[in-house]
């Protein structure tokens, strides 16, 4: 391996919002994360939403008012005899 292109590997503190903090190595640092698996819905087994810049009020605004549009039944297509051609 070559010398001197290789990263250094140091001690680093992942931080969580939810105030979990997490020491560990890597090559950054400071990491900051959103979600830890203290807070993750899949390890806790709670449902919780994530809004970042109100996606889930502007989901809930444009498809709230919008009703499911009616669909007409197709007509059935009645099968032809062999040998029948069109005139």
């Amino acid at each position: 391996m070559k010398d001197k292109i290789h990263p250094q590997y140091k001690e680093a503190t992942i931080s969580c919002v939810c105030g979990e903090t997490i020491h560990t190595r890597s090559t950054k640092p400071v990491i900051h994360v959103d979600i830890c698996s203290k807070c993750h819905p899949f390890f806790t087994g709670k449902q919780k939403l994530i809004d970042s810049a109100g996606r889930v009020e502007k989901f809930a605004k444009r498809y709230a008012l919008k009703k499911p549009a009616k669909v007409k039944p197709a007509a059935p297509e009645t099968p032809k005899a062999q040998g029948e051609s069109k005139a």
